[in-house]
């Protein structure tokens, strides 16, 4: 079975169109076959758009982490003018993201491929993901604690993880790394914000 994390080049493309509406102006975006959640934007992802558009800061850097085809970075970028990066091992995700900053005229965005921060050099001011949970514990972790040597100091990541998958559990194996609040809990799913702990010199 193929997932959405792996890369198949024999896979045939089926575009769809999502729309996603806020304060008046709409954004729109490509999908296809072999993304995540190609049909529509799933539950979590939109819940952890809201909530940022509603806490999080405008006019900074963001790093989108398992970006797919671009709703979380480029959603941001439109309205709360972040100057987002958008990143994905899936080669397919990472063209439709391109797609979606030419065809939505988002100058304030970039896309390219990179397994977990494996091509990421610069450092953020937040760092946001729906982490690829049936990529396994070891690929989650890598994006969840490794976000702490990409984040300025006093930055922020910012993730959405079901209870039923082991948010707590998760929440207690980043207490070393992160300070968290669990901002907002609906239908089992837990929008967390983790500021990175400043280690004294």
């Amino acid at each position: 079975m193929e997932h959405y994390f792996t890369n198949n080049s024999n896979l045939k493309s089926d575009f769809r169109t999502i729309n996603y509406e806020y304060a008046g102006d709409t954004i729109t975006f490509t999908s296809d076959l072999g993304v995540f959640s190609k049909d529509k934007i799933d539950f979590g992802s939109r819940l952890l758009v809201e909530n940022y558009l509603k806490r999080g800061e405008s006019n900074i850097s963001l790093l989108d982490v398992g970006c797919g085809y671009g709703f979380i970075g480029l959603t941001l970028a439109k309205f709360k003018n972040t100057n987002s990066t958008l990143i994905d091992i899936n080669k397919r995700a990472v063209h439709l993201a391109e797609m979606n900053i030419k065809n939505n005229k988002i100058v304030n965005a970039q896309a390219f491929e990179s397994y977990i921060y494996e091509n990421v050099t610069g450092k953020y001011d937040a760092i946001i993901t729906n982490p690829p949970i049936r990529a396994g514990r070891e690929v989650v972790m890598g994006i969840l604690k490794g976000a702490a040597d990409h984040l300025n100091d006093n930055g922020t990541l910012w993730f959405v993880i079901r209870k039923n998958q082991g948010a707590e559990t998760i929440m207690k194996l980043l207490s070393d790394t992160y300070s968290m609040e669990v901002v907002e809990k609906s239908k089992g799913f837990y929008i967390i914000i983790a500021k990175k702990l400043l280690t004294l010199v």
